[in-house]
């Protein structure tokens, strides 16, 4: 379900020689380089990375970073990365330096499968020769910590096969973990969020709205706080819907004065091969705009035609 396809026709060799004539010379042509780039998958965009080098000797990557500026250099480079070396570089800026981008790390832990964890931590290790776990810990703490932990694990049940007493079991515990204890029993919340298929989360969810007469979402507001409990709160919209929980990142990073760029770069980016029409379906019916039209009205230049390609249309 991405806007972003592979291209018909697809010739690296082709592809890497125009991208050196448009950065050849004085100034570059920016057009030609944002058409081409957000025209061709992830796949074939490192193709085009490895065809350069073999032709020209040069790293593509560091090429556009000296050609291109700001925000616009960021998209493209960001584009040229396989996705789970993109996610390690948002983890790395997240963590290095004074203070850390929590919600970063909160958006990409609580959204990724197993799978693309597992890529992650290898890639991590491979770019920057450190332990993404280690990175993390040291970086973070309390009950956050933890979560944070669990899923960098890669771990979760992946099994369609939900077991109606365990279900009872889990909203149960869950109940008795928070509303009704004295203080709050977070590890029985990391354990259940963090480890369960969503197949049996959600009915998990169900079941505990029945029993509490409250969905789970208000209970970890009353029960948890800060980088934790936003945590817990993006595991939950993750396990609902994925493409519900990008919709309102998005909105949220453009809404109001100034735009959060990284963030919108990021799922942009990460989502424009997998659920880009989905997170736009949802968009469109919760605020009852296009997230093309909000994209064009928030952003200009070269930077906003790049991400108009990435949403890949209207939905007005």
């Amino acid at each position: 379900r991405g806007s972003v396809k592979d291209f018909p026709g697809f010739d690296a060799s082709q592809d890497a020689e125009a991208l050196y004539n448009a950065m050849k010379g004085f100034g570059s042509d920016k057009e030609a380089i944002l058409d081409l780039i957000t025209s061709r998958s992830n796949k074939q965009r490192v193709e085009i990375c490895q065809a350069y080098k073999s032709q020209y000797g040069k790293d593509l990557i560091a090429d556009l970073k000296y050609e291109l500026t700001g925000k616009f250099e960021r998209l493209i480079v960001s584009l040229m990365r396989p996705p789970a070396y993109s996610d390690a570089k948002e983890i790395k800026d997240a963590v290095a330096g004074i203070g850390t981008d929590e919600k970063c790390l909160i958006e990409i832990l609580a959204s990724r499968t197993n799978q693309e964890i597992h890529d992650l931590v290898a890639a991590y290790k491979d770019a920057y020769e450190r332990d993404l776990e280690a990175d993390i810990v040291g970086d973070t703490s309390g009950h956050f910590k933890k979560m944070l932990v669990v899923l960098l694990q890669g771990t979760r049940e992946e099994d369609d096969v939900v077991s109606e007493d365990l279900v009872e079991q889990d909203a149960k515990d869950l109940l008795e973990a928070g509303e009704l204890k004295w203080g709050t029993d977070e590890a029985q919340f990391i354990y259940i969020l963090g480890r369960r298929s969503k197949q049996h989360l959600r009915l998990v969810f169900d079941e505990y709205l029945k029993i509490s007469g409250k969905p789970i979402e208000r209970s970890i507001r009353g029960e948890l706080s800060g980088d934790f409990e936003k945590l817990m709160l993006a595991v939950v919209k993750c396990v609902r819907s994925t493409a519900e929980y990008f919709a309102e990142r998005l909105y949220k990073a453009m809404k109001g004065l100034g735009t959060r760029d990284n963030t919108l770069i990021r799922i942009m980016v990460s989502r424009s091969e997998i659920d880009m029409l989905d997170i736009r379906e949802v968009f469109r019916t919760k605020y009852e705009k296009s997230l093309y039209n909000m994209i064009k009205e928030d952003t200009s230049g070269e930077y906003k035609k790049a991400l108009l390609k990435l949403c890949g249309g209207d939905d007005e």
